[in-house]
Formats: C-alpha cells, sequence, structure tokens
C-alpha cells in the first residue's frame, strides 16, 4: 500500500491532519468529522488495488461514492465525504505531491430538504417559564434562555466563558463554524436569568479554575452531551409534547425572529451562517404567516380578499 517516496493513502491522511490541526487550527469536533468522513473512503480506494493517491482517479473516487451510497450513506453524509476528501487531495496538490485533483466536480446524490423542528411561541414560553429553586435549574434555565434568545449553537453555548458576555451591554461574543467571531444581542429574560445564574456560579465553582460560564456540579466546564440530557428532560417535565434539543431553540429562534421581522439578512447575521441560502430555509416554515403578510402588505393584495 506503500509508494516508493512511502507517500500510501493513510500517510497522506494523518499528514493532512496535522495540517488541519497545526496550521488551520480547525476545532477538535472538526477535526473529528474530517477523519471519520476520510476513513470512510480511504478503505474503499485500498480496495480497488490504490496504493498512492496520485493513482486515484476520478473514476475511482466516483464508484467509491457509489458504493458508500448503496451501503445507506445519506447524501448529506456522501457531500461531506466529498468535501473531506478534496480538501485532502488540495492539499497533496499544492505540496505537489499531485498534478490535479481527482475529487473536484464529482457530486453527492441530493438529499431531500428537511425542513427544521421548531416550538411555537407558546411551547416555548412553557419551556421557559419553569419554576426554578434548585442551582441546576438556575443555571439550566440561563442555558435555555440564551439558547432561544441568541439563537447560538450548542458548541458555541458550552465554549462561552463568563468574560464573553456583557450584561450590561446586552451582548455575547461568540467562536462559531471557522472561528469566526459573532457578536449578537442578549435578550432582556435572557440577562435576567443569566444574573441569577451568575449569582449562585461561585458558589459551585468555588475550587475550580475554569473561567467556563456554564460548568457542571463537579466545577468543570458543562458537556454538550450534559445540555442535550437536561434540555430534553426539562421538556418531558412540561410535557410539551415534542422531543426538545439544543438546535430546535436556534431553530426556533430563527424561525419567530424571522416571523416577526421578515429580515432575512439579519436573522443570517444573528446566526452566523456563511451563506444566505443556508437561512433561507426558515422562509418555509410558516406559509401561512407569509400569506397573511403578503394580505396585509402587498398593494396589490386585495385581490385575494372575498368580497362584501
Amino acid at each position: 500500500m506503500t509508494g516508493s517516496d512511502g507517500s500510501d493513502i493513510s500517510a497522506a491522511i494523518t499528514r493532512y491532519l496535522d495540517y488541519l490541526e497545526t496550521a488551520r487550527r480547525v476545532s477538535e469536533h472538526t477535526l473529528a468529522a474530517y477523519r471519520s468522513d476520510l476513513l470512510r473512503i480511504a478503505p474503499l480506494l485500498v480496495e480497488r488495488g490504490i496504493t498512492v493517491p496520485s493513482d486515484v482517479s476520478a473514476h475511482d473516487v466516483r464508484t467509491s461514492v457509489a458504493t458508500l451510497h448503496r451501503q445507506g450513506l445519506s447524501g448529506r453524509s456522501l457531500q461531506r465525504v466529498l468535501s473531506a476528501t478534496r480538501g485532502l487531495f488540495q492539499y497533496l496538490l499544492k505540496n505537489a505531491e499531485l498534478s490535479a485533483n481527482p475529487a473536484l466536480g464529482i457530486k453527492a446524490p441530493k438529499t431531500p430538504k428537511k425542513l427544521p423542528s421548531v416550538l411555537d411561541v407558546d411551547r416555548t414560553a412553557r419551556l421557559l417559564d419553569q419554576p426554578v429553586d434548585r442551582w441546576e435549574d438556575i443555571r439550566d434555565n440561563a442555558i435555555m434562555e440564551l439558547f432561544y434568545s441568541s439563537g447560538l449553537r450548542l458548541s458555541e453555548l458550552c465554549g462561552l466563558d463568563q468574560f464573553d458576555i456583557d450584561l450590561h451591554e446586552g451582548l455575547v461574543t461568540v467562536i462559531g463554524k471557522g472561528r469566526k467571531q459573532r457578536t449578537v444581542p442578549i435578550g432582556s429574560k435572557a440577562v435576567q436569568a443569566l444574573t441569577r445564574w451568575l449569582g449562585v456560579r461561585p458558589d459551585i465553582a468555588a475550587a475550580a479554575t475554569t473561567e467556563a460560564l456554564f460548568i457542571s456540579r463537579r466545577g468543570t466546564r458543562i458537556a454538550q452531551r450534559t445540555v442535550q440530557k437536561r434540555l430534553a428532560s426539562k421538556a418531558t417535565k412540561t410535557n410539551i409534547g415534542q422531543h426538545v434539543h439544543p438546535h430546535m431553540l436556534r431553530h426556533s429562534f430563527a424561525s419567530h425572529m424571522l416571523e416577526s421581522s421578515g429580515d432575512l439578512r439579519a436573522v443570517q447575521e444573528l446566526l452566523g451562517h456563511a451563506s444566505l441560502a443556508t437561512t433561507q430555509v426558515y422562509t418555509h416554515l410558516d406559509f401561512q404567516h407569509l400569506a397573511r403578510v403578503y394580505d396585509a402588505a402587498h398593494p396589490r393584495a386585495q385581490r385575494r380578499n372575498k368580497p362584501d
């Protein structure tokens, strides 16, 4: 499996991942995703008798992707595999180890677009207005309020330190995808919940050195899985009637903001989406609302009204 220069596929992947970690400084989550995706396609290339990256052709990549598709991998997952593969070969191309990128121009089968699940305003209020007594409940309430107030991703929220929030100005600064920083508003309800949490946090973090905004009972930064479990439990106790996860509160934030403002660009900035197309999915969530806006605002909407 190794060529005369020692550049086998496995070694090339290792070098590329090292480059992503040290030069590009991608997050641990992103690095793990690249590793997982590349290790999906590499064995299939080896099975085709390919020993070095320079032997890989576009046909080899296309056939390997087709094999993964037959094995049940979704279109979205295949897109990720292709993206990681293109990145690997582009890295080798820049290092003069290849003369061309064999993964360019190859597309994965399209996956039907699924609309994100959201909570309506009433269910959201029921979830957020639960009584809080114990310190865990105070923390969880602050977490949920911040999710819904500012549309944060789970990783962004768990990565927050105390100095990332400015309660006086009502702002939170987060590091999003691609290590891009953005600052977004915090609503008054979330400010109240965070103020209460910061009032009890020192008692839990007395022996801790972490600057993490949200901590566990051991005084360490709260884990993403813990947040997911706590949120699901809160929803069950409130009889919401839906499985609630952190991203649902982000989706609900985006949907409710868009319904009220109609400002797609502003919602894109708040969510930290690189592409407006990603944000546009929220325009499909409430057709009845859009129809009401149309009827109320369009100069020629009168034709839709029923006669007296």
